[in-house]
């Protein structure tokens, strides 16, 4: 027993140490697995992250990395790409081998700083590709440090921003720059306008804003289209341009509308407004050109308005109207011509906002209406009568015709009151018919050029000859001579059309306007019109004695009957009748009177066949 006592405890004993011994060693054992397991955990993500490293590396963005002293050691695929030079190429190499030339040593200089001080940089960079184009790049430039603070490494990320830098070119060029002829638009203009109105007070600098209109456009946007009207506003901008000047800012506002921004004239207001005339001038020489398109002949005007940045004008947006209000007066002085602001044209442009206002509103209300003047032949036997447009506000009374008229053309309000004036006047020709004492009476017919130039004119017309009844043979067409100057082609071709329902036609205010004989045997007249502003002082200067005779003399020899307008007294007929002038029209036989007037005048008289002279009464005066 206590041999197996002892033997037992000995076994006990040994089993104690064992025991001992294998947890000794058993922890051991633990860590060297677990070390293991940690160092393949550290493996996997090493490798990962190179993975990672790698893919990042073949990113969207371009990346180079130098070395310390400045040479490329490695690019990746979209470095080769961007630049177009492959890596081979550029290995060992200074990255100035991408330089443009396009920044100086300072911007460099500048760019290295900030990476020595922070460092990293980023910025904006015009590099070269390969192929020698210049392009925009956004740049990032970190540097790589050691323990000790060195830069070992510089790593670069290249953007290649050119296609964001163009649609940004190109949302600027649409908000600041008229697509057609590639002028500054109205906004830009605004923008330059206002910041030249305080630079020209602070530095007592003149500066003018010219405002053009180009006479006849429509009409030629209407009749040959579009594509012709914007082959002709390039051209009319490349001619604006070139007759302002280097320095001038030319602007398109839309249309026809082009506005000039001139600065830095001078010291003194005399000196700015002698350049601003020449400049007018040049300006109207240069629009007057004749323009060829599609082997066409098209002949233009300009009317200019000029305004100086300090007459008044509180902002941009009002110095703009200034100039718009003297090119208006422009307009109403007959066109190509130009004018200066004058502060009375607000006075003006209020009243004339005002009744364009209620001139659209006339029709409607009835307040239009037709007065009458009579015409007589060389026997003082009326022959006809000129239809005259009247308008009877209810406030204003009677507005007279040139305060109303010139408004209507430059609102184009007068093509659709030409059209009410030609319906109401063939109205009354066709009730004249059914009445034997005034069956042959003619009707003469204003047009404006604006109504005669529209391409359903001759539709209208005869829709309305055919809707009213009227004789044809008895309505004439009074056309004024700035008509043909334009298009003397399309205008011929129009008066055939209309001659061929039936219709005469008289050549109104001749002598007044751009006269030029060798149209008029072109054109199916058969009528001239002395203007008044030759009769009226018919005897107060020679001159007007010579126009009128030759006048009648070239009528004469062109087979035209000719009307003279204004005869007042029984001077003026009888001087006319002895130089063989075949009609009148005047207060020597009558007022414009409204039709009740002129009904009552005519009952009985018209039937006597030439007896009746009419009488000077205050009646009909």
């Amino acid at each position: 027993m206590l041999l197996v006592a002892s033997g037992w405890l000995s076994a006990a004993l040994v089993g104690i140490v064992l025991l001992r011994q294998s947890r000794r060693v058993a922890p051991s054992e633990v860590a060297l697995r677990r070390g293991a397991k940690r160092q393949r955990q550290l493996n996997a993500t090493l490798s990962a992250e190179r993975d990672i490293a790698a893919l990042a590396f073949e990113t969207h963005m371009g990346i180079f990395i130098t070395d310390a002293q400045g040479a490329i050691c490695k690019v990746n695929a979209t470095f080769e790409r961007i630049t177009g030079y492959r890596a081979e190429e550029v290995l060992g190499e200074n990255p100035r081998i991408l330089n443009s030339g396009q920044h100086d040593a300072d911007f460099y200089r500048q760019m290295w700083r900030g990476i020595h001080q922070s460092g990293s940089w980023n910025g904006e960079v015009w590099n070269r590709r390969k192929n020698g184009e210049i392009y925009p790049q956004w740049v990032t430039i970190s540097a790589v440090r050691d323990d000790s603070g060195q830069p070992t490494h510089y790593v670069a990320t290249i953007s290649d921003v050119s296609l964001h830098r163009a649609a940004e070119q190109e949302a600027h060029r649409l908000a600041f720059f008229d697509p057609l002829t590639g002028l500054p638009n109205r906004r830009m203009l605004l923008e330059r306008l206002a910041q030249a109105m305080p630079d020209s007070r602070d530095h007592e600098q003149p500066a003018a804003l010219v405002f053009v209109d180009l006479d006849g456009f429509k009409h030629v946007n209407d009749s040959h289209g579009h594509q012709a009207g914007d082959e002709l506003l390039r051209i009319m901008a490349d001619r604006i341009v070139e007759a302002s000047g280097g320095k001038a800012l030319v602007a398109r506002l839309g249309g026809d509308e082009f506005v000039i921004l001139v600065e830095e004239l001078g010291l003194s207001v005399a000196l700015a407004s002698q350049r601003m005339e020449r400049l007018a001038n040049r300006l109207l020489a240069a629009l007057a050109e004749p323009c060829w398109i599609s082997d066409r002949r098209h002949l233009l005007s300009g009317s200019i308005g000029i305004t100086f940045l300090g007459a008044g004008a509180g902002d941009a947006e009002e110095c703009l109207q200034q100039a718009e209000m003297a090119m208006y007066q422009s307009k109403q002085a007959g066109r190509n011509t130009w004018r200066f602001f004058d502060p009375a044209m607000q006075a003006v442009a209020v009243r004339r906002a005002l009744f364009e206002s209620e001139l659209r509103q006339a029709e409607q209300r009835d307040e239009l209406a037709l007065h009458y003047q009579i015409q007589v032949d060389r026997s003082a036997r009326v022959t006809g009568v000129e239809a005259l447009l009247r308008w009877h506000h209810p406030e204003y009374g009677t507005v007279p015709p040139y305060d109303f008229i010139p408004i209507a053309e430059q609102s184009y309000l007068i093509v659709s009151i030409g059209d009410w004036v030609l319906q109401t006047a063939c109205a009354q020709l066709a009730e004249w018919q059914t009445n034997p004492h005034l069956a042959g009476l003619s009707m003469a017919v204003n047009i404006s050029p604006l109504q005669f130039q529209q391409p359903e004119f001759v539709y209208r017309l005869e829709k309305i000859i055919v809707a009213t009844g009227a004789n044809p043979e008895r309505l004439k067409l009074e056309l004024t001579e700035n008509l043909f100057m334009e298009e003397p082609d399309a205008v011929r071709e129009t008066m055939r059309r209309i001659r061929i329902l039936g219709v005469k036609f008289a050549l109104d205010d001749f002598g007044t306007g751009y006269s030029s004989l060798g149209y008029l045997n072109r054109l199916p007249l058969d009528q001239l019109k002395i203007d008044q502003s030759f009769v009226r002082p018919l005897f107060e200067d020679g001159a007007n004695e010579v126009i009128c005779a030759s006048i009648i003399d070239l009528g004469r020899n062109l087979g035209l009957e000719v009307i003279a307008e204004g005869v007042e007294t029984q001077a003026h007929r009888d001087w006319l009748e002895r130089q063989g002038c075949h009609a009148y029209q005047g207060y020597l036989f009558g007022r414009p009177v409204p039709l009740e007037a002129l009904e009552e005048n005519l009952r009985g008289l018209v039937c006597t066949a030439g007896n009746w002279v009419p009488a000077v009464t205050p009646a009909n005066r």
